[in-house]
């Protein structure tokens, strides 16, 4: 904080007749005697006190350099000796002021003094949050405990210059799991790496992020459609906070920025899938067995992990149209779950996938519309015949948001999801294996109530499919105690009157959990 200091000079009476008496005085003696004046403007100047006039005195340079001068040293300007004009710049200010330190060394920049005193772990950020969740009904291939666990998240940011560096890391102690091997890639084990990247723009219209990152674009709310990164399926179901849904991806990334168009194209060079449902902590339908499976049997998908030949590209075009927000998508990959099936193994495996589709959002009467369209292409099964490959689809979401008092806001969705050659599918689906529906119809609705002077959130979100005849219903409750302190409490509960449906197989799986993290 700056400081100003004010100086004042009082003068008394006395003080008045004495600058009379020195100045004034002589003066008007000098008019009346010419002789006088003369010899008196030859006479030597008195000297005065160091710093209020004349030359600066002569300080010695030993004394200079181990500051053992008689007085203190004043900022450049201010006194002592003069300091050596650089050219024809503008005049010198005090150290610190001018873009340089005392030593004369350009000054740090932000990022450079982005590292605060105390070393590198001063400038770590993070939480620590611990969960524990338990099934409200009963299912005999998997543990009454959904969920157990504590976590450390520890990130940093580091620049040199223009380039910034970013890692964030989560230990773990998972009580539900079987072991803590370190798994990365599948977010297993005791470390889950989301975070190491290398980032820094590339003159003024470029930008380029490389390493572990989270990546995502659309429109839906929780329904993704031209979103074709990872998703961690297993954290959404059991518990954990909402921003785990989003897995890490390791691609580059390079986002141009244009006048008319701006341009984000992202790579990956070995195939990173969603963090499928796991076997080990929750229950789902297997058309292998024809029937809900867990912990009694072995999954195993056949995953794509051949470097730079099973890897992935994706791009969006976008920009802003008159306050309206317009994207345009591609993705040549495969498909994110283990949708398909291979005979001869006996195993799960992610067929190929290309997908192009389309977004738009923006403000409509006194809330948010948003749609979003996608044609995902089955290049494993082009014909759509193989009824052990998915079948190419047609996807489609249209949804609306407002608030509709003061902290109250609601959201609705629906969601089409059309299977493409419906017709040569059922004609080739083998006996024992259900097709699914042409269609399928899904709705949503979210609502969202602040409380507590917007320290308590009420939420609740409602997936909904009268296709399917299944529903799932995902409540949360909030409480921001302080800065540092959120209490969070919730359920995920799953209805369906068929097992093989996608809520419907899920139902033992419900749960409701209870949190608490620390954030600093």
């Amino acid at each position: 904080m700056a400081r100003y200091y004010h100086f004042r000079i009082k003068m008394s009476s006395a003080n008045t007749l004495i600058f009379l008496a020195l100045f004034i005085a002589p003066s008007m003696i000098a008019a009346q005697d010419d002789e006088a004046e003369r010899k008196q403007t030859e006479r030597e100047p008195p000297v005065l006190p160091e710093g209020l006039g004349g030359e600066a005195p002569q300080v010695d340079e030993a004394e200079a350099t181990d500051g053992t001068s008689a007085g203190p040293a004043l900022p450049q300007g201010l006194g002592g000796p003069k300091v050596e004009s650089r050219g024809d710049g503008p005049p010198q200010v005090p150290a610190g002021l001018d873009g340089e330190d005392a030593s004369g060394s350009p000054a740090e920049s932000a990022a450079d003094r982005s590292a605060p005193p105390g070393g590198f772990l001063a400038g770590v950020t993070g939480f620590w949050d611990t969960r524990v969740g338990m099934r409200v009904r009963d299912d005999p291939n998997q543990r009454t405990t959904s969920l157990g666990e504590t976590r450390l998240q520890l990130s940093r940011d580091q620049y040199a210059g223009d380039v910034s560096f970013r890692l964030t890391a989560d230990l773990v102690y998972d009580n539900v799991a079987d072991g803590h091997k370190l798994q990365p890639e599948q977010g297993r084990g005791w470390l889950d790496l989301r975070e190491a990247y290398l980032a820094t723009p590339l003159g003024s219209s470029m930008d380029v992020r490389a390493g572990r990152h989270v990546l995502t674009w659309g429109v839906g709310d929780l329904l993704f459609l031209n979103d074709l990164f990872p998703k961690d399926w297993n954290s959404f179901f059991a518990g954990r906070d909402v921003e785990y849904l989003k897995a890490p991806s390791d691609a580059v990334r390079v986002a141009f920025f244009g006048d008319m168009l701006n341009l984000d194209v992202v790579y990956t060079p070995k195939f990173d899938p969603d963090r499928f449902l796991d076997n080990r902590r929750l229950s789902f339908f297997d058309p292998r067995f024809g029937r809900v499976v867990g912990r009694d049997v072995e999954f195993r998908p056949q995953r794509p992990d051949d470097w730079f030949g099973d890897d992935e590209w994706a791009f969006r075009l976008h920009r802003m149209l008159g306050g309206w927000e317009v994207a345009g998508y591609g993705y040549r990959g495969f498909w994110k779950s283990p949708e398909g099936f291979d005979p001869d193994s006996g195993q799960p495996l992610f067929p190929r996938l290309s997908a192009w589709g389309g977004s738009i959002r923006g403000p409509l009467h006194t809330g948010i519309l948003s749609a979003e369209t996608s044609w995902y292409r089955s290049r494993d099964d082009l014909s759509g015949t193989d009824p052990f490959v998915p079948n190419s689809q047609f996807r489609f979401l249209i949804g609306y948001e407002q608030e509709i008092i003061p902290d109250l806001t609601l959201g609705g969705q629906y969601y089409l999801e059309r299977t493409l050659d419906f017709d040569a599918l059922e004609r080739n689906q083998p006996s024992g294996f259900a097709a699914p529906d042409e269609n399928r119809h899904l709705f949503t609705l979210r609502a969202t109530l602040l409380t507590h002077s917007q320290n308590v959130t009420w939420s609740l979100f409602t997936f909904a499919s009268p296709s399917d005849e299944d529903a799932y219903f995902r409540g949360s409750w909030a409480w921001k105690a302080t800065d540092e302190w959120r209490l969070t409490a919730g359920f995920n509960l799953f209805e369906g009157r068929e097992r093989d449906t996608f809520f419907g197989q899920f139902e033992t799986n419900s749960n409701a959990y209870i949190g608490l993290r620390y954030g600093f």
